[in-house]
């Protein structure tokens, strides 16, 4: 798959990023040919070598009737990941290292379903933000809706998953309320 000037594509767990420039450079006496994308989330630039970019999972944005079944996929139940945190992180980081948006949105899923009964490892809270950043702005981009449209669209249908899902533990409120500590 090649992209032009201009393109967006999605560079895996960074997001939405535009082909500003294709570049060639001569690295070791070999010369090697570079996308150079602009991340839309922090303005930063990457070089992406053109021969590894499917290797690396960099892709077109998905479209406008993939936004529907991506809200569908997000309401959908899931199969419940490992109980250990480590082995659940691991699965996690793989998913969401393929950049595929369907697999980051069963991270989404998983991640929020474990907060509402449990606290997260400070990983795992950074991952449920990142899987969630990177749903929402792509749905944004595609749908050509800002992120304050797509939010609570994305919101409903992580509700009713969790609804959905087989409750092993109990669920605490999105919101708890502080606590008062009682002398006694």
């Amino acid at each position: 798959m090649s992209f032009k000037i201009g393109e967006k594509v999605v560079y895996p767990n960074h997001g939405i990023g535009v082909i500003e420039q294709i570049t060639t450079t001569d690295i070791g006496g070999m010369q090697n040919s570079f996308y150079l994308l602009r991340l839309k989330a922090t303005e930063s630039t990457v070089m992406v070598p053109i021969a590894n970019a499917v290797e690396i999972g960099l892709r077109s944005p998905i479209n406008n009737n993939q936004c529907d079944r991506l809200l569908k996929a997000l309401s959908a139940d899931f199969t419940s990941p490992p109980i250990d945190w480590k082995d659940r992180y691991k699965e996690f980081l793989e998913r969401m290292k393929t950049g595929d948006i369907f697999h980051v949105a069963e991270v989404l899923k998983n991640l929020t379903y474990i907060s509402m009964s449990k606290p997260l490892s400070f990983r795992e809270k950074r991952m449920l933000e990142r899987a969630r950043y990177l749903v929402i702005s792509e749905m944004s981009t595609v749908c050509r809706k800002s992120e304050c449209v797509v939010e609570p669209l994305v919101d409903t249908a992580l509700r009713q998953c969790c609804s959905k899902h087989t409750r092993t533990a109990p669920v605490r409120p999105l919101s708890r309320p502080s606590r008062i500590a009682t002398a006694h």
